[in-house]
């Protein structure tokens, strides 16, 4: 068997494409580079030169030829050179060289028209009387409030209910009166005298109690009214020959439990009856129901300091008289003479230290160990009766 000679020295080398195929080099005469794995012949595969900074060879680790089971033969239609770094085989149908760059041959798109700027149906304008720019998120809000405000039932001031308390109320020369809505019934009740003094209207409960919270025993007859004006100590504190007695409440806040303290003063002539501006139940119809018409009867006075009010009410010759269940003596045996101011406290904390430090006294009620305490309000009554016994 023969051996094949061996190929001259200065003979090229063979690519590892078929014969035959386009070159994708440059030059197609060139010798191709003598550093095995950077050139892959003058095949349409693929030639990764220098300028790219890629080399896809042995040494690489990847290698497209016959060998590394790729191969980009001339069906491809793709072959790239270095110096364009894409070209286009001529079976393919586009044969782009370095001269004629792909995207510079390619053809470019027709312009579309531009749309006209008018809208193709014209808006109608605005037939409201709002603005048509953007507002302000307060505006906004402000009108959206102002608009539930309309839709709602206008009812302004204070709405009071029950026989007595609208009677003192109409009564009362001091008290603005607005509307009265009231029953047959209630109409009886209250007389045509009273009645005459304000706009008022004849109607059935029902329309009373949509007046009134819910479940107010408004016993056919709702009056709306404004709150009656605040007074002050001096105004309402006159020299009188009979004893005055001050009732002054330390943070009681229910209403039911101070209403009932107004009646009962209401009974046993108390001059004034004085509050802390906080922690004190506003004037409202339940407190005028509880009071049974004494709202409008006893001049309430709202102070800042009931401490300081205290001391003023010892430079006008009152007796301090704070009551308490832990108090030195039972309240008959206090030794009160001439005026007195009697101080009453809340059921849960009672009186404050530093009002009962300005008090010159503290009593008691006596009762039975069977029960600890009273309601603040039956206390009231107990000590008002031993007063002015």
């Amino acid at each position: 068997m023969s051996k094949t000679p061996p190929p001259p020295k200065n003979a090229p080398r063979r690519s590892f494409a078929s014969k035959g195929s386009p070159a994708s080099s440059k030059d197609a005469g060139k010798a191709p580079s003598k550093r095995p794995g950077k050139d892959f012949g003058k095949a349409p595969g693929k030639s990764f030169a220098k300028a790219p900074g890629k080399s896809f060879g042995k040494g690489a680790g990847k290698s497209f030829g016959k060998e590394g089971g790729k191969s980009f033969a001339k069906d491809s239609g793709k072959s790239f050179s270095r110096d364009t770094g894409k070209s286009f085989a001529k079976e393919s149908g586009k044969g782009f060289s370095k001269d004629r760059p792909y995207f510079e041959s390619r053809p470019k798109p027709e312009s579309r028209p531009q749309a006209d700027s008018r809208p193709a149906v014209e808006s109608r304008p605005r037939t409201d009387s709002r603005p048509s720019e953007k507002r302000p998120y307060t505006e906004k809000r402000a009108f959206f409030e102002n608009r539930v405000r309309r839709e709602k039932p206008v009812n302004d001031g204070l709405w009071l209910y029950g026989i007595h308390a609208v009677r003192a109320a109409l009564a009362n020369p001091q008290r603005r009166v607005k509307r009265l809505l009231v029953t047959n019934r209630a109409a009886e009740e209250i007389g045509e005298k009273l009645m005459g003094r304000v706009r008022h209207e004849v109607t059935d409960g029902d329309s009373v109690a949509r007046m009134l919270p819910a479940g107010a025993v408004h016993q056919g007859v709702a009056l709306q009214c404004d709150p009656l004006h605040g007074h002050t100590l001096a105004e309402v504190l006159q020299p009188s020959e009979r004893r005055r007695i001050v009732l002054v409440l330390d943070q009681i806040s229910d209403p039911h439990n101070a209403g009932a303290i107004l009646r009962t003063a209401a009974a046993f002539g108390v001059s004034v009856v004085i509050v802390q501006d906080r922690n004190s139940p506003p004037e409202t119809g339940a407190l005028a129901k509880s009071a049974s018409g004494a709202l409008d009867l006893i001049p309430v006075v709202s102070v800042v300091n009931i401490s300081r009010t205290l001391d003023d009410l010892g430079k006008l010759g009152f007796w301090r008289v704070a009551l308490a269940g832990d108090g030195e003596s039972p309240l008959k045996d206090a030794g009160i003479e001439g005026d007195v101011a009697l101080v009453l406290g809340s059921e849960g904390s009672g009186i404050r230290r530093l009002v009962r430090e300005h008090c010159d006294a503290a009593a008691y009620v006596p009762m039975d160990s069977a029960m600890e305490s009273l309601n603040v309000s039956n206390a009231a009554a107990i000590a008002l009766y031993e007063l002015r016994r």
